[in-house]
């Protein structure tokens, strides 16, 4: 079985050949864009199974080269910048990039980033395979099969990881799901980063599905601890 096609988009050629270099020992598939232009045209064209996305490109923000993705893709993208300041990565995941990884990095570390997000293709492809029920919670709908979730009959427009944290706390309604629970499931991990990635995409699902903020109807926050999704009459 072939291992994913991954799309590398890095201007800076030492830091894109270390990319390349690894992927190419380990047998990884790749493509490659020096530009914003570049990379949608590559990722239109050929479809990859994974993007690895530089912001500090040429021509545009790498920001709006993940928008631009996602609005017609799903495809997990994985950033990797050397902007460390949280609102960087905040605006990307946000944008709907998956993961983010900062320069300078370890090839293990990117090596680890991929498998992960491999598994988690795998988990949930498999989920979608075998899931034919509909989660339906006061006025939320959620189609296991379909991919979907509606809100009082309109569609909600989730990200990847968005759809996937509503799946998984609409599977355990009414149980209180630990940070490290929730992270493990979503990202196969459970680093403190990825608990700080956490509450930016909770925050951002809620602002899509509750529509009383203040007075929040599904979501419930358990600090320190983690999240519950509540059965609403």
């Amino acid at each position: 079985m072939n291992k994913p096609l991954i799309l590398v988009v890095e201007d800076d050629p030492p830091v894109r050949n270390l990319i390349t270099t690894t992927l190419k020992t380990n047998d990884y598939r790749y493509l490659v864009a020096a530009n914003g232009e570049a990379a949608i045209l590559e990722a239109s064209s050929h479809n990859p199974d994974i993007v690895l996305l530089d912001l500090g490109l040429p021509d545009m923000d790498g920001v709006q080269v993940i928008q631009n993705i996602r609005s017609w893709s799903n495809l997990p993208i994985i950033v990797i910048s050397a902007r460390s300041e949280d609102n960087d990565k905040i605006e990307a995941l946000d944008a709907g990039a998956d993961d983010y990884l900062t320069k300078p990095f370890s090839v293990e570390e990117l090596l680890a980033r991929l498998r992960v997000t491999q598994r988690r293709l795998s988990y949930m492809t498999a989920e979608m395979l075998a899931a034919s029920s509909v989660f339906v919670n006061g006025k939320l709908k959620v189609d296991y099969a379909g991919g979907c979730a509606y809100l009082d009959g309109q569609e909600l427009h989730l990200t990847p990881i968005e759809y996937k944290l509503l799946c998984l706390l609409s599977k355990n309604v009414g149980k209180v799901l630990t940070h490290t629970f929730i992270t493990q499931n979503i990202w196969g991990r459970s680093w403190e980063n990825d608990i700080a990635s956490l509450r930016v995409f909770m925050a951002t699902l809620r602002k899509k599905l509750e529509p009383t903020p203040d007075s929040p109807q599904y979501i419930q926050t358990h600090i320190g601890v983690g999240y519950r999704m509540m059965k609403v009459e």
